[in-house]
C-alpha cells in the first residue's frame, strides 16, 4: 500500500485543464478567418494591446476594468461569449470588486445645506428705485421755486435776453442746371467728367487717354466722381440708367437703361461720343 496522496489527488482539476483567456481569443480569431488588424479596426482597441491579450499579458489595458471591456469587445468580434471569459479573468484576478452602494452618497448629498446666494436682483431693484425718487424729487423741487418766484428779488424783474429771430430764409432750392457761365467756367484745354448716381449704385471704370486708371470701384446711390484729363477720358458705366452725366460742364441727355453696360469716350468741346 503506498503512503501518500491517492491517484485522484494527482489528476488536475478542472480550472486547470481550462485554457486560458488569451489562447482561447487567439484560436476563435483565427476560426473566423480575422488578422490582428481586423480585430483591431472592429473592436477599435489597439493591435498591441490585442497582442498581449492573446498572451494573458493584461499590463496594457490600464487597470482591471478596462482589462474586462477589452476582453467583451474582442470576444464579440471573434463570435464568442464573452460572459464566461469575463467570468475566468475575475477568478484569476481576485474578483470583480464589490459596487459602492448609491444610497447614502445620494443622502448625503441630499441633506448637504445650499449656501444662500446674495439676491442680486433685489439689491438692483432697489438701487433703480432709489434713483428714481431722487430724480424725482429733484425735479419737483425745482418746478415750485420757479412757481413762487422765490428766487427773484422783490420790484425788480428778471433779465430777459432777447430770444433770436426766427430764421426767414427760405429752403435752398436745388442746384440749376449748368448755365453757359457754368460751362465756360470749365477748363476749355481739358476734359472735365462728372458722374454722379441717383439710383442703387453703379461699378464705374475711367481711364486717361494713355490707358492710366483714373478709377475703378462702385458709387452708391448720392455719391459722385469727377475726372480730367488734357486729351480723352474713357469710361466704362455699370447700370448706365442709374447715372447722372455731364461733360465739359454740359448734361449728356443720352438716355441709358437701367442695368445696361455702356462703354464711352469724350473730348474737349461739346460732348461727343467716342
Amino acid at each position: 500500500m503506498s503512503i501518500g496522496n491517492s491517484p485522484e489527488d494527482d489528476r488536475p482539476s478542472p480550472e486547470e485543464d481550462r485554457p486560458s483567456i488569451g489562447h482561447v481569443l487567439q484560436q476563435a480569431r483565427i476560426d473566423a478567418g480575422l488578422t490582428v488588424d481586423e480585430v483591431s479596426a472592429s473592436t477599435r482597441v489597439r493591435v498591441p494591446i490585442v497582442t498581449a491579450i492573446e498572451q494573458d499579458d493584461f499590463s496594457r489595458c490600464g487597470g482591471d476594468v478596462y482589462a474586462r471591456g477589452h476582453i467583451r469587445m474582442i470576444a464579440r468580434a471573434v463570435a464568442l461569449d464573452p460572459d464566461p471569459l469575463v467570468s475566468q479573468f475575475d477568478a484569476e484576478h481576485g474578483g470583480r470588486p464589490a459596487p459602492t452602494p448609491a444610497a447614502p452618497l445620494f443622502e448625503a448629498e441630499r441633506i448637504r445645506p445650499e449656501r444662500q446666494r446674495p439676491n442680486w436682483t433685489a439689491a438692483m431693484v432697489a438701487a433703480i428705485v432709489a434713483v428714481i425718487g431722487f430724480v424725482g424729487f429733484t425735479t419737483f423741487n425745482g418746478d415750485e421755486e420757479g412757481k413762487d418766484g422765490s428766487n427773484v428779488a422783490e420790484g425788480s424783474a428778471p433779465d430777459k435776453k432777447p430770444s433770436p429771430s426766427k430764421s426767414t430764409s427760405k429752403p435752398v432750392d436745388p442746384k440749376p442746371e449748368p448755365s453757359d457761365s457754368a460751362i465756360a467756367a470749365v477748363p476749355k484745354d481739358k476734359v472735365t467728367v462728372k458722374l454722379s448716381v441717383l439710383a442703387d449704385k453703379s461699378w464705374i471704370s475711367a481711364k486717361s487717354h494713355n490707358g492710366k486708371l483714373l478709377f475703378d470701384g462702385t458709387l452708391l446711390k448720392g455719391e459722385s466722381k469727377t475726372f480730367q484729363d488734357d486729351e480723352r477720358v474713357d469710361l466704362i458705366l455699370g447700370n448706365a440708367g442709374a447715372i447722372e452725366l455731364y461733360v465739359n460742364g454740359k448734361k449728356v441727355e443720352d438716355r441709358f437703361e437701367t442695368g445696361q453696360v455702356e462703354r464711352l469716350s469724350y473730348t474737349k468741346g461739346d460732348p461727343e461720343v467716342g
